[in-house]
């Protein structure tokens, strides 16, 4: 099995402000040396011009949708005409990609999405899907039992696009269910601090703590018979739910929680709501056991 730190773990890119404003006075720093550490493209417009208008949104979602991987800057030629002059800039919209400081690409005029599309990949490699069809084969992979290629896939995700942190989660819950706990802890310690404090990050650590509990409390056959003697005993319930959740009994360990929240909410300091969220945090909002246990749940509480 490869070590998950063997891994090249880079820090997460953010795209919030992947587009802003550029003027004369502060190009240098956001466009020539900022190209330094990723492509940016100049979009050079001005309040006056129809095609300018309708080339932003398109251009924007097409930045947005290369998460990272590029950034754009905006030029009003109006209020800052030296740059495009220097440059030959005779007619807007007017596009210029920079790397390493230097103009390498470019377009002029509105042109189709598509063509856009292939203008950034050119800068950047292939941007949409890729990076999620690795993720949907690897967390199959997972979900099927099937850890070595799970591992495989998470790697090549992260290698593909570094930023994501759906991937690094999914590589530390493959080396908790092939019971390396202490690998996954090893694994989360040595990444940055804001892939750390992701949700993907967290729904691990989690399963970590689910995996820990299972272990505590003892045989689930055990816990049935005494659960069988005296329905009412929440405590053998929660953690017979807890171990029924290791076991990939999904649906019952929800069940035995809600049992407990419909009896005495209360309990515990509801303690079986609470184990129930971690629960929807390790398996995800979308998984099917997810979305059915939240449909109960909101039906106890909300009734």
């Amino acid at each position: 099995m490869n070590d998950g730190n063997d891994l090249m773990l880079g820090s997460v890119e953010k795209t919030e402000n992947a587009v802003e404003d550029v003027t004369t006075a502060d190009f240098k720093a956001k466009v020539m040396d900022a190209s330094a550490e990723q492509p940016v493209l100049v979009d050079f417009w001005a309040p006056w011009c129809g095609p300018c208008k309708q080339l932003a949104p398109v251009l924007e979602k097409i930045v947005q949708s290369a998460e990272g991987k590029v950034k754009l800057v905006k030029m009003n030629i109006d209020e800052n005409p030296q740059i495009p002059g220097q440059l030959g800039i005779k007619s807007i919209p007017a596009v210029i990609a920079f790397q390493r400081g230097q103009p390498v690409d470019g377009f002029m005029g509105n042109v189709p999405e598509s063509q856009i599309k292939g203008f950034i990949e050119r800068l950047v490699g292939p941007i949409g899907s890729a990076f999620k069809e690795m993720l949907e084969v690897a967390e199959n992979a997972l979900e099927s039992g099937d850890f070595d290629q799970a591992l495989a896939g998470f790697q090549s995700a992260i290698q593909a696009d570094d930023s994501k942190t759906e991937a690094y989660g999914g590589l530390a819950r493959t080396l908790i269910r092939m019971g390396d706990i202490d690998g996954a802890r090893e694994f989360i310690d040595a990444l940055d601090d804001p892939i750390q404090k992701s949700p993907a990050i967290s729904a691990a650590l989690s399963e970590i703590k689910l995996s820990e509990q299972a272990g505590a409390v003892g045989d689930l056959a055990d816990l049935q018979s005494k659960l069988e003697e005296n329905p009412g005993d929440h405590q053998t319930r929660f953690d017979l739910a807890v171990g029924l959740n290791a076991s990939g009994r999904y649906e019952e360990a929800a069940d035995n929680l809600l049992a407990i929240i419909r009896a005495e909410r209360g309990w515990n300091d509801e303690a079986a709501r609470k184990q129930l969220l971690e629960f929807f945090d390790v398996w995800g909002p979308m998984a099917e056991h997810t979305r059915e246990a939240r449909r109960k749940l909101s039906a106890i509480l909300f009734s």
